[in-house]
């Protein structure tokens, strides 16, 4: 079996969020089984009917055994990968693999996080690693503020330009109900904003936020008669050279550039078939990163490519149209967000941030400190 020979062949059937932003009174277990019980009925399924778990929290050393006594379950299938952020862009490859051996016939994507309403700051798993901590690092924010530096040093990326994202963020954001972080935001605000570690400030900086997000898969056969409109795996890549920022190969090039030709070769498309680019944005710096390694602009041009509005609402290029993590919801682990709002988008229906003949969607996530890179595309019914 080849890589294409999967393409199509599962879809995503149910998906729902819960607690974005705060919901104060809830475990993060609790609000990834609100999610993962409203993914299930949005599917027209049965609980019982989930026979295939996958889940990465960074709440449960076991997530999927958490998952099934919480939620009753008993699988045949269940895989707890923890690549960071970008674990749920690559259970959208492992589910389609579970489904199409048999392995199992529903499968339910799921995480859920506390984190504002339990601490009040950022956690991440990214921990320092024994060659960075007698340099006490504040982990992630320096190694991406490392990145950024480099980035700027090396092609002449200013701070501007990454303000652009944020503003870019903060417009589609203002069209999203669900956004935790709406209102006014102006360049001058972003660039005076507290400086977290230079270069990046607190406006370069994801929120911190609760929320869960979860997503039901069947394969496609079976997804034409459910009770939602379904939206289809078309092809996923992977790539992971280091876990820590110090053994990057390239502080300025990360490994979607491996990832993203990967996933398109096996959907069949290019990139200018793309109607949505959902990025994990939890710094401003990504967001470039990402838009030069995935190939929309060549290396160094980043920086340029998001002035002027370019991936703001009314641009040219649609990127994270609910907000991002940067104003929607980052709850942590950010990645099953990304597919949420493709899904939402190819289901149309979005309200005033909806973009016209959406079928086509690039969701890419991130783990670590710019270590683990996964590319997913999804699709309507019209692209298979």
């Amino acid at each position: 079996m080849s890589a294409q020979d999967i393409r199509g062949k599962s879809a995503i059937v149910g998906m729902a969020t819960a607690g974005i932003g705060e919901a104060p009174g809830f475990s993060a277990m609790e609000l990834l089984g609100q999610a993962a019980v409203a993914a299930v009925a949005d599917a027209g399924l049965r609980m019982q009917d989930i026979d295939g778990v996958f889940a990465a929290t960074s709440a449960h050393a076991f997530p999927t055994m958490s998952v099934v006594e919480h939620l009753g379950l008993r699988p045949r299938y269940f895989d707890s990968t923890n690549v960071g952020g970008s674990s749920f862009e690559l259970h959208l490859l492992q589910a389609t693999l579970a489904l199409e051996a048999g392995l199992c016939d529903a499968a339910l994507v799921c995480y859920g996080s506390n984190q504002r309403t339990a601490g009040g700051r950022l956690v991440s798993m990214s921990e320092p690693q024994w060659h960075e901590t007698p340099y006490n690092p504040r982990h992630p924010i320096t190694a991406y503020g490392l990145a950024a530096s480099r980035h700027m040093h090396a092609y002449g990326t200013t701070r501007e330009q990454l303000a652009d994202v944020a503003l870019a963020a903060r417009g589609w954001a203002n069209l999203n109900p669900d956004a935790f972080a709406r209102g006014p935001l102006t360049k001058d605000e972003i660039l005076s904003s507290r400086m977290i570690s230079d270069p990046l400030t607190k406006a370069d900086c994801c929120l911190v936020t609760d929320g869960a997000a979860a997503c039901v898969l069947t394969r496609a056969d079976r997804a034409k008669d459910l009770h939602a409109k379904p939206v289809y795996f078309l092809g996923a890549g992977a790539a992971n050279y280091h876990r820590s920022i110090v053994a990057m190969p390239d502080l300025a090039t990360t490994a979607a550039a491996d990832s993203g030709p990967r996933a398109l070769e096996m959907a069949g498309i290019t990139r200018k078939d793309l109607d949505l680019v959902m990025l994990y944005d939890a710094f401003t710096i990504n967001t470039i990163l990402f838009l030069e390694d995935l190939g929309f602009c060549a290396k160094g041009e980043g920086g340029a490519f998001v002035e002027d509005g370019r991936i703001a609402p009314g641009g040219e290029l649609a990127v994270n149209t609910n907000g991002g993590g940067l104003s929607c919801v980052h709850p942590g682990m950010y990645g099953l967000f990304l597919i949420a709002e493709a899904v939402a988008q190819i289901r149309g229906g979005t309200g005033e941030r909806q973009i016209e003949n959406c079928d086509l969607a690039l969701c890419h996530g991130n783990g670590g400190t710019l270590s683990s890179q996964c590319t997913a595309i999804l699709g309507s019914e019209a692209t298979l």
